[in-house]
């Protein structure tokens, strides 16, 4: 392949979001990273918070949590390197257990992944006896294991109303808990848990934005507060809220989510105005180009997960895809 055409050529889908200075500051590494894919027998999977030059440059798959778990199930490759946070690549693993799973930087992490434990998981049983856990995929593949079913932002109303339970335990994002709760008749016993990203969210936001932007569509993510929810236009899962502005195209738009979102979105639809008071997912952002090329040129940052946990873990997760 010759990688300085290909590299060259990438920089027509990203001229409306990426100035041609910064894009040359990056095709050293994309070039590098293509042909290390073709080498390796490698493939990418990027979540939607991603930098332009990470999704649209290097990944091979693109898309939400539910999206890239799905995928990873499907994948035909040696190495999966995920460009995304710890629990990604967890999940990546727990679904391809002989396949090596890198991650560029072990330290990208998940305020929701940190904020609960196996341990809290049991006391929870313990005062709820008999009452399902679910469990958001931002957690540990330990605390997955301790519960009986994973789902994603895109699908926890689905998860729930499986059930057919009257009451479940939702954890640990607790405003994701209560926006479900509202879309359902059940009854949602929910953790403390937030998104760093999403809880900075406020309703004085949304209509704050509504005054300065007349007309202003405004789609919010599921883990920002339920007041923030109930003034959006629109809740939905990253996937969610890119099928809504490729379908309906609306002339002005804000994202109440992760940053990079509405770049990559942008991409392929110059003519929607992206108004941007979004907020920066730190975790996210330390996945690099030049972290993705090192990891796969030297093995560097593989995931594993220790057998006796990602047995029940993986029943958790794939209990999710068969629904």
């Amino acid at each position: 392949m010759n990688h300085s055409v290909s590299v060259s050529s990438l920089y027509d889908r990203l001229r409306h979001v990426m100035p041609k200075a910064e894009w040359l500051s990056h095709e050293a590494d994309v070039a590098a990273i293509l042909e290390l894919k073709r080498c390796r027998n490698a493939v990418i999977l990027a979540h939607n918070y991603q930098t332009p030059e990470i999704f649209h440059g290097v990944a091979d798959i693109v898309g939400d949590s539910l999206a890239l778990a799905r995928k990873a199930a499907e994948v035909d490759a040696d190495i999966i390197l995920v460009a995304g946070v710890h629990f990604m690549a967890e999940t990546a693993k727990l679904l391809n257990p002989e396949k090596t799973v890198l991650i560029s930087d072990l330290n990208a992490g998940c305020s929701l992944a940190e904020s609960i434990t196996p341990e809290d998981i049991a006391l929870l049983r313990q005062a709820h006896p008999g009452v399902p856990v679910v469990t958001y995929v931002n957690t540990s593949a330990a605390v997955k294991a301790a519960s009986d079913i994973c789902c994603t932002s895109g699908n926890a109303k689905q998860v729930v109303e499986s059930l057919g339970a009257p009451k479940v335990l939702m954890i640990p994002d607790e405003y994701l808990a209560q926006n479900v709760a509202r879309e359902t008749g059940v009854e949602v016993i929910s953790w403390h848990g937030h998104c760093e990203v999403h809880e900075l969210f406020s309703a004085q936001d949304v209509r704050d934005l509504r005054e300065v932007h007349p007309g202003i569509t405004i789609l919010a993510h599921p883990e920002c507060p339920p007041q923030v929810v109930a003034e959006a236009d629109f809740a939905g899962s990253t996937a969610f809220m890119t099928d809504f502005v490729r379908e309906r195209k609306p002339s002005r738009i804000v994202l109440l989510t992760e940053c990079s979102m509405s770049d990559n979105i942008a991409v392929n639809l110059p003519d929607v105005e992206f108004v941007r008071p979004c907020n920066l997912c730190p975790h996210m952002k330390r996945i690099t180009l030049a972290g993705i090329r090192e990891a796969l040129q030297w093995n560097r940052h593989e995931v594993t997960v220790d057998p006796e946990i990602a047995v029940a873990a993986r029943r958790a997760v794939e209990r999710m895809l068969a629904i």
